[in-house]
C-alpha cells in the first residue's frame, strides 16, 4: 500500500504536466501560426514552419524572415515552442517510466499475496453471484482469490479491493497459479454449466481433498457436477423459490433469523464454527412428524438441534420444551452441523425446493 499511495502521487504530477505541457506548446505553435498567417504567409506554410521549428529539424526556411516581426514571431516559437516541448517530452517520459514501474511492484504484490495464500477460497467468475460471495467473505474474514476473465469484471474486482486474476478458470495453469494445491475450497459460480463441470473436473484432478461447491442452472446439470467431483452442488432459482416459500410459510421465524444486523452477523460467527441456522419444513412424509423435540433430537444424534417452532398462521415457539411435538407442516429453526443436511433431510424431509 505503501508504495502504491508514492506511485500514485508520481503519477499524477506527470500526468498533470503531461497535460500542461501539451496546452503550453499547442498555444505558442496556434499563436504562432497566426503570426505568420498575419504576416501574409498561407496557413499551410506558417504550420509547416512552425513544427519545423519546434522539433528542431534544421530544414530550409519557409519563406524568408526579412521583417522585424516574423524575426520577433520566429524567435518567440524557436525559445518557448523549443522549452515547451522539452518540458511536454519530460513529462511523457516519465509518465511512461512511472507507469511501467507501477504495473511491474502491481504484478510483483499481486504474485505475492497469491503465494501467501493457504486455507483458502477460490471463487471462479465475477457476476452477480460472485460478488455476492466475495461480500460474505470478506464479512467473515475468510481469505480468498477471485478468477475473472472479463475485462470489465476484473476491473469491478481490482476496484472493490479483491485479490483477483484476470484468466480463464477452465485452464489448469490457472488453477494451479491461484494456489489450488493450498486451497481450502473452490466454489465455481459461472453462468455456465458446461464450464463449471470442467472446471469441476480439472480442480478435482488437481486437488483430491479440495471441496468444491459449484452452481448450476439446469436440474439434469446437478448428477454431472456430483460425478465429475463436486461436494455441493447449489441450484440459485431453486434456493430463491425455497425463500420465497419459507418467507410465505414462516413468517415469524424468517423474521427471526433475518430480521436485524445482529442476527445476521451472529450466523456469520456460527458458519465460522461449522454450524448453520435456518429454517426447515416439516414434510407429510417425514418419520419425525408427530414426535416431540426431544425425540427428533434423539435420532438425530447430535446432527442438530431445535431452537425454535413456527407453525403456520400461528404464533412461532421459541425455545420449545421438549416435549413440543412438532406436526407435518411446520417450520423447524435448526442449528445443524456443517456437511449433515443429508441427516436433516433425512429426518423431516425433503426441504422447499425439491418438494
Amino acid at each position: 500500500m505503501v508504495f502504491h499511495d508514492w506511485a500514485d502521487r508520481l503519477l499524477a504530477s506527470p500526468l498533470r504536466n503531461l497535460i500542461l505541457g501539451g496546452v503550453f506548446v499547442l498555444f505558442i505553435c496556434l499563436l504562432a501560426t497566426i503570426g505568420y498567417v498575419s504576416a501574409g504567409w498561407p496557413v499551410g506554410d506558417a504550420l509547416y514552419m512552425v513544427v519545423l521549428t519546434i522539433y528542431t529539424v534544421g530544414y530550409d526556411e519557409v519563406r524568408a524572415i526579412h521583417t522585424p516581426f516574423l524575426r520577433a514571431n520566429t524567435m518567440m516559437l524557436i525559445i518557448l515552442g523549443c522549452t515547451g516541448m522539452i518540458f511536454l517530452t519530460g513529462a511523457l517520459v516519465q509518465f511512461i517510466t512511472i507507469t511501467q514501474f507501477q504495473q511491474l511492484f502491481g504484478t510483483r504484490r499481486m504474485k505475492n499475496d497469491i503465494d501467501g495464500l493457504t486455507d483458502h477460497v477460490i471463487i471462479c467468475g465475477f457476476g452477480r453471484i460472485g460478488i455476492m460471495l466475495a461480500q460474505e467473505l470478506t464479512a467473515g474474514q475468510a481469505p480468498f482469490i477471485i478468477l475473472e476473465r472479463s475485462d470489465r469484471r476484473f476491473a469491478e474486482a481490482r476496484e472493490a479491493g479483491y485479490l483477483c486474476i484476470q484468466a480463464d478458470a477452465t485452464d489448469e495453469n490457472t488453477l494451479q497459479i491461484a494456489g489450488i494445491a493450498r486451497a481450502r475450497v473452490l466454489a465455481t459460480v459461472l453462468p455456465d454449466d458446461a464450464a463449471n463441470v470442467f472446471i469441476t473436473l480439472s480442480a478435482r484432478s488437481l486437488n483430491a481433498s479440495l471441496e468444491i461447491i459449484a452452481r448450476g442452472e439446469v436440474a439434469s446439470t446437478e448428477r454431472k457436477l456430483l460425478q465429475a467431483g463436486a461436494n455441493r452442488v447449489v441450484m440459485p432459482t431453486h434456493i430463491g423459490a425455497e425463500r420465497i416459500a419459507q418467507m410465505i410459510l414462516f413468517r415469524e421465524s424468517e423474521k427471526f433469523l433475518q430480521g436485524t444486523d445482529r442476527m445476521r452477523a451472529f450466523q456469520r460467527q456460527l458458519l465460522e464454527i461449522g454450524l448453520n441456522l435456518f429454517t426447515h419444513p416439516v414434510s407429510p412424509d417425514s418419520p419425525c412428524a408427530g414426535e416431540t423435540v426431544a425425540e427428533i433430537e434423539h435420532r438425530a444424534a447430535g446432527s442438530f438441534f431445535i431452537v425454535g417452532v413456527d407453525r403456520p398462521h400461528d404464533q412461532g415457539i421459541n425455545r420449545p420444551p421438549p416435549d413440543t411435538v412438532i406436526n407435518a407442516g411446520d417450520g423447524v429453526v435448526l442449528v445443524s452441523r456443517d456437511g449433515h443436511a443429508h441427516v436433516v433431510a433425512s429426518l423431516l424431509g425433503a426441504p422447499l425446493s425439491t418438494i
